[in-house]
């Protein structure tokens, strides 16, 4: 069985997370230190909220660096949701913060303008995904299957060739990246059912 962490920092949907991972045979653990983000096998950056607080937060938990470190070890490492837009340069909500510049681009927010199709943000409900070739992470998922969504900033990578996904809802945007041992995804796969739950499997048999 693969041993899961899943990094606390105060603001993620963390039992949610564990269990859903459970379902696909993994075994999902809660982390809350800097030195077992080191240890760890496989990583799970979660998070629900603000980009700034979120970022804040792992810097006053010294947290930046360890994720850098295991980042660079090779080990596979996914984040979703906040944990996939802090992967990113700097996001631009409520200000321009550094993020963790893992992957290069920024978090910018969804702008319609005139908005004459009535488009909402924040971005909430099923939408699909169209896959960038072959990606790991969805293997055995079909094209345009549905995923779940609640977001109202999204990432612009410098480099499309990390796009593993991309979603329309106004543009079309990056909805999930992977580049080497780094995943991460827009939606939450844990609300996804069964489509998020092959995902999840995916990444356990990384």
């Amino acid at each position: 069985m693969s041993k899961i962490s899943i990094i606390d920092y105060g603001m993620g949907n963390l039992h949610s997370v564990v269990k859903a991972l459970g379902r696909v045979g993994a075994d999902a653990v809660i982390i809350d230190k800097a030195e077992d983000i080191i240890k760890a096998d496989k990583i799970v950056l979660p998070g629900v909220g603000a980009f700034r607080d979120a970022i804040a937060t792992l810097q006053e938990k010294d947290m930046v660096e360890p994720i850098k470190e295991v980042v660079a070890s090779g080990k596979p490492f996914i984040g979703i949701c906040l944990g996939f837009q802090m992967l990113f340069d700097v996001g631009y909500e409520d200000g321009c913060y550094d993020g963790l510049g893992i992957i290069g681009g920024t978090v910018e927010k969804f702008e319609f303008g005139d908005n004459p199709k009535n488009l909402k943000v924040p971005h909430m409900g099923w939408n699909s995904l169209k896959i960038c070739g072959e990606q790991p992470l969805f293997k055995g998922i079909e094209d345009e299957s549905f995923v779940y969504f609640v977001h109202s900033y999204y990432v612009k990578p410098s480099d499309d060739a990390v796009a593993a996904t991309k979603t329309t809802h106004g543009i079309e945007f990056v909805s999930s990246i992977h580049k080497d041992n780094v995943y991460g995804v827009q939606f939450h796969p844990e609300k996804s059912q069964t489509v998020g739950m092959k995902i999840l499997e995916n990444f356990v048999g990384i």
